[in-house]
């Protein structure tokens, strides 16, 4: 995900819990060389690689909506 630095104040955990659920189903729980208990992450593909790159757009779009109206226009520039 592509997120400015500046935009991280305005991010919210409801924001988190959104994205963690999103990528939930590349999580596999059955461990994968050990019976260590722990899972692991399925590659991602190329359609997931989409959806997250729309997801992160509309990530970024939604806490610039959050971004106090004081003239900040949200450039780091200014």
């Amino acid at each position: 995900m592509k997120l400015r630095l500046d935009l991280l104040e305005h991010l919210t955990t409801d924001d988190i819990l959104e994205e963690a659920a999103a990528n939930q189903h590349r999580y596999k729980p059955e461990p994968t060389f050990s019976k260590t208990g722990t899972g692991h992450l399925s590659p991602r593909s190329m359609a997931d690689s989409a959806n997250e790159a729309a997801r992160s757009e509309a990530l970024t779009r939604k806490l610039m909506r959050r971004l106090p109206k004081n003239g900040n226009n949200g450039d780091p520039a200014s």
